[in-house]
């Protein structure tokens, strides 16, 4: 179980949290606050003056006054008429780091709900009673509406969840679990389905999972210089020194241990300035740099975010007033999922080049063509390096900005949107493709190191072709080649090649 403190939690530990789905609540001091602006909002609704989002009604309906005897029908209401999301069901680890979010949100003390709300998501996420959360419907303003409806929906028995691995409904998988659905009080339905914490947990997860590709690339970027008897020397720290940015260092310094001690390298070390090597060789610790770089602008960002109240309005304690504003706007995330976005087309656009260098025999430095030991007869890689191509190009067309796609909506009340929604919800898709595009590259990169034996590569990429080798084994001859690819992918994924080379870059 991990204590969250709401206002400090850090990258790593919703990484740790988005990955390993552990259990989680919020810390004790936080029950102080929270109560503290409940009671706010519980005399706003004993009043008689007019309250949005208490005893009003909601967006373009705030001047229709509700009745006291009717402020719990209010909140079911604006839950059960704001699940109207659509699409494939969100992942269940992005939809527990949806609820972590929404309880960092919470507690923080200035939505004016109960700890009994928090409680219910709290006991949720111990005993895995999952919303199903349909992943389109945000415009990421105003709230992730639709998408935070779903899992508040979940909260009062209504809708649909995952249990033990079964979809079903809601209120079975509460009973199953031996929980019992809440009952809304006054503006908590709206202080659960107002804020960003659909877009901000899909972001996140883009970051966590580029975070790995940007780790792999390094090694098998060294695979692949080694592969195709490429120059050090453009990694050399003076360089990177003197422009001086902290990714670009980062990458050069990452490159030099990972190569550091290999054969092949010294085999050819007299003759480094023969010729200047392509730009997908020389140049990766200023692209791939730059992508890390403009990833921690996005983690910054995001990490601000994570631990920020954004719903609407919200109780101001010390001053004793519920007040309307605007933190519900994703703007942030919206910018922040973009940059992700661009860096993740980038170090796949870098990384195809090196597979379309290492199967172009007037370029590889004599390697066979398309990387089979008997071509004409084989045809090798040259269809999984025009996958790459196809995935890189998908990916760029991925990238093209979302944040600026603005839309009016609830009659003109909303008119100004920030799409963080799908801006971040496409990261997921982005993340997988490049991971098979690295797949591709350190398949080919395996085996052009072996084409070169005797000579052998440095001590941790000799580590990396063995971890490799357990899963795609040497192509000697034609086979079926999708299952390799999916294994390599996987080991991109899964962290594999930066554990295996002793890689592991600060957020």
């Amino acid at each position: 179980m991990i204590v969250l403190e709401p206002g400090a939690v850090t990258l790593e530990t919703l990484r740790d949290l988005y990955r390993d789905g552990t259990a989680t609540r919020l810390a004790d001091s936080a029950r102080a606050g929270v109560e503290e602006s409940a009671a706010v909002v519980a005399r706003a609704a004993a009043g008689e003056d007019a309250v949005y989002g208490i005893n009003t009604g909601f967006g373009k309906l705030a001047s229709k006054k509700i009745a006291p005897k009717d402020t719990a029908t209010l909140q079911r209401n604006l839950i059960l008429s704001h699940c109207c999301g659509v699409g494939d069901p969100l992942p269940t680890d992005k939809t527990r780091l949806m609820m972590v979010l929404k309880l960092l949100s919470l507690g923080r003390g200035a939505s004016g709900v109960r700890w009994d709300v928090i409680a219910q998501i709290e006991v949720m996420l111990k005993h895995g009673v999952t919303p199903v959360i349909p992943s389109q419907g945000s415009v990421g303003a105003s709230g992730d509406l639709a998408p935070l409806a779903h899992m508040a929906a979940t909260m009062i028995g209504a809708g649909e969840a995952q249990y033990q691995g079964q979809r079903m409904s809601s209120a079975d998988a509460l009973a199953k679990a031996g929980l019992q659905p809440i009952v809304l009080g006054p503006k908590e339905g709206l202080g659960l389905i107002n804020g960003t914490q659909f877009s901000t947990a899909c972001a996140l997860a883009g970051l966590f999972e580029s975070w790995r590709m940007v780790e792999a690339s390094m090694v098998i970027a060294s695979l692949t210089t080694d592969a195709i008897m490429g120059s050090t020397a453009p990694l050399m720290a003076g360089i990177h020194d003197l422009r001086g940015h902290a990714g670009q260092i980062d990458v050069a310094r990452e490159m030099r241990a990972i190569m550091d001690g290999s054969e092949i390298r010294e085999s050819h070390r007299e003759d480094d300035t023969r010729v200047q090597d392509p730009y997908c060789i020389r140049c990766q610790p200023q692209v791939v740099g730059a992508a890390l770089d403009v990833l921690r602008a996005a983690a910054h960002t995001l990490q601000i975010e994570a631990n920020a109240v954004t719903d609407n309005p919200l109780v101001l304690v010390d001053e004793g007033q519920i007040v309307s504003g605007g933190n519900f706007h994703a703007e942030y995330v919206g910018f922040a999922a973009d940059q992700i976005a661009l860096a993740v087309a980038e170090i796949g656009a870098i990384a195809q080049r090196r597979v379309a260098l290492m199967v172009d025999p007037t370029l590889s430095h004599d390697l066979p063509p398309f990387l089979t030991p008997d071509p004409g007869l084989n045809s090798g890689f040259m269809i999984a390096e025009v996958t790459t191509a196809a995935l890189m190009s998908e990916n760029k067309h991925l990238a093209n900005p979302c944040v600026t796609d603005s839309t009016p909506t609830s009659a003109n009340q909303e008119d100004h949107v920030s799409m963080a929604a799908h801006g971040a919800l496409r990261l997921g898709r982005m993340t997988q493709n490049l991971s098979v595009i690295l797949g591709v590259e350190a398949m080919c990169a395996a085996q052009g190191i072996e084409a070169r034996a005797p000579l052998v590569t440095s001590p941790p990429l000799q580590a990396v072709l063995a971890m490799v080798r357990t899963r795609v084994p040497s192509l000697k001859e034609d086979r079926y080649l999708a299952p390799d690819i999916e294994a390599a992918s996987a080991m991109v994924r899964s962290g594999d090649f930066a554990r295996t080379a002793n890689v592991a870059v600060p957020f």
